[in-house]
């Protein structure tokens, strides 16, 4: 997600600096156990701390295992996003990993885009993609294994797959495996609602984070997210940065701010920045920028949404300023329409974004 170091695509067959190979990940270490768990157990929960590799390697694992996981050769493993960004950008790197064209073994869908196959077996998805499966399909036939991942999220389309995934992993024949994986889930909480199935902690973090506070509640944070930036910048030795804000318009002045500032600054107290947005509106190949190498000597600022919580390594941050704010849809009784309105967010995304 959104601290550390990490490897995305910065295209469809371009593959950027890996700092962490699939060898070293270690979900990786515990991929027998969690084979034995979902062999013998309608019901799996994975929790995975951020950079733990859940997101890529589990689909990976189990796919390997397949000849004794499917009842049928022709199913394959289905894994939900909670981004429709996120289900592109991961099944590309798993398409990379595993040396096939994406939307071929490896695919993904999304709203308005299948870049799946008839012999696709690892798919990547939006949760409401898969739902939309599923009333198609009420026996989600094509699928031996569904990983809903990043279960922390909760959205509606989330919630209403526990509920319908539940009955299913009981009635269906040939039987269905149901793996939920997150990286900060309140484990016992669904253990119980999934009739106490096993759950396997994954240590994820491989490098110290360290924690700084405001002093105070700024009056403005968009502002004073700004001044933090650019102090880091100035002050601070090698190492990206990641900004969280809340949507399309604060991001794309933030980014212009930012660039004005820079050019306002004499260039011997002040370094080379490439500015960078990342959030849903944008097109894949802006989005793409922000997992490529920046120029030599420049320090990269990508100034993102929740887009870059979950799922989504940015590589090369090093420092994280969040505000501590996200737009979430709010449904207004008095008008009977929902809207966006800009809230704080909950302890659980706090402790992702770092």
């Amino acid at each position: 997600a959104s601290g550390g170091r990490g490897w995305t695509m910065a295209g469809d067959d371009a593959p950027v600096e890996d700092p962490y190979a699939p060898g070293e990940l270690p979900v990786l270490r515990y991929a027998e156990e969690i084979l034995q768990a979902v062999r013998t157990n309608p019901t799996t929960v994975v929790i995975g701390e951020t950079g733990s590799g859940k997101t890529t390697q589990i689909s990976q694992i189990l796919h390997r295992a397949s000849a004794t996981l499917m009842p049928d050769s022709r199913m394959g493993v289905a894994i939900t996003q909670p981004r429709r960004v996120a289900a592109v950008s991961v099944a590309r790197r798993v398409a990379h990993e595993m040396g096939v064209k994406i939307g071929t073994l490896v695919g993904y869908t999304v709203r308005f885009e299948d870049c799946s196959s008839r012999e696709t077996r690892i798919k990547y998805m939006t949760d409401g993609t898969l739902l939309r499966e599923c009333l198609e399909d009420p026996n989600l036939s094509k699928y031996g294994v569904i990983v809903l991942d990043e279960a922390h999220e909760r959205s509606l389309n989330t919630d209403i797959l526990f509920g319908l995934l539940k009955v299913l992993v009981k009635t269906r024949q040939p039987a269905l495996r149901l793996v939920v994986t997150s990286a900060t889930l309140e484990s016992e909480k669904f253990s119980a609602y999934f009739n106490d199935c096993p759950v396997y902690h994954v240590p994820g973090r491989v490098y110290p984070v360290e924690l700084a506070y405001a002093t105070e509640q700024p009056k403005n944070y968009a502002e004073t997210a700004l001044e933090t930036v650019m102090d880091l910048h100035c002050s601070q030795g090698r190492g990206d940065i990641l900004l969280f804000l809340t949507g399309k318009e604060e991001i794309e002045r933030t980014c212009r701010r930012l660039n004005e500032r820079v050019r306002e600054m004499p260039e011997d107290e002040c370094p080379d920045m490439q500015v960078l947005p990342l959030y849903a509106a944008l097109s894949p190949e802006l989005q793409a920028r922000v997992f490529a190498p920046p120029p030599a000597g420049c320090r990269r600022v990508v100034v993102a949404t929740n887009l870059a919580e979950t799922s989504l390594t940015v590589p090369g941050v090093v420092f994280v300023v969040d505000p501590g704010f996200t737009k979430q849809n709010e449904y207004d009784p008095a008008t009977g329409m929902d809207s966006l309105k800009v809230t704080s967010i909950s302890a659980v995304q706090a402790r992702q974004r770092a």
